[in-house]
């Protein structure tokens, strides 16, 4: 008992240095979005986190084998739900990932990667609050699948060829042709290889 005291204790001792670090940051920074994270936002956010997972769930296991099926099914989710800001390459770079605070992440690096099976499935299931991460899970275990796919096809991000790319591409919500161009524009921009669209946007 005295044990589990003096965890909720530290926790909640964290939870107030977080706060109180954020607290300052806004005061110095404002609340814009457009600001880059500081290194130390980004380690406290990551820090807190991991301590938000519950344990168990971080100890889940994969249950979905890593047939080529099963990474073809999440790809196909993938390009049609998760791209839009995490890229179909998983790295971020799109108009919309590059715009949130936090940025949307890049899933190919090891601070993603280096996540057990069962952090980036509870995060994938219930979101993480105050960024743009949404829960897409529900209550029903029998539609547990499709998340744990998707936990796989992360794990297939770094090693992704050009024509599965090209595939996902096809399989991208539509988009208008002025769309496409300004989401072309913003991702060249972004990777540093050509100027920023002057296109305003509505």
């Amino acid at each position: 008992m005295r044990r589990t005291a003096r965890i909720f204790t530290l926790l909640f001792a964290f939870l107030g240095v977080l706060a109180a670090a954020a607290a300052v940051m806004f005061v110095a920074r404002g609340i814009s979005a457009r600001a880059e994270p500081s290194p130390l936002e980004v380690r406290l956010a990551r820090a807190a986190r991991h301590l938000l997972i519950p344990a168990q769930a971080r100890a889940l296991t994969n249950p979905v084998a890593g047939t080529s099926d099963a990474i073809a099914s999440a790809m196909a989710h993938f390009a049609d739900h998760c791209a839009l800001c995490h890229g179909n390459d998983g790295r971020g770079r799109t108009y919309h990932g590059g715009r949130m605070f936090p940025r949307a992440p890049d899933m190919t690096a090891a601070a993603t990667q280096s996540l057990a099976d069962g952090e980036l499935f509870w995060i994938i299931e219930h979101g993480v609050r105050l960024t743009g991460m949404p829960g897409f899970g529900d209550d029903d275990p029998a539609n547990d699948t499709q998340s744990w796919e998707l936990v796989l096809f992360l794990r297939h991000l770094p090693a992704i060829t050009a024509e599965e790319l090209a595939e996902m591409q096809r399989l991208n919500p539509m988009l208008s042709r002025a769309d496409v161009a300004r989401e072309r524009s913003d991702e060249e921009f972004l990777a540093g290889s050509a100027p920023a669209t002057t296109q305003k946007r509505p």
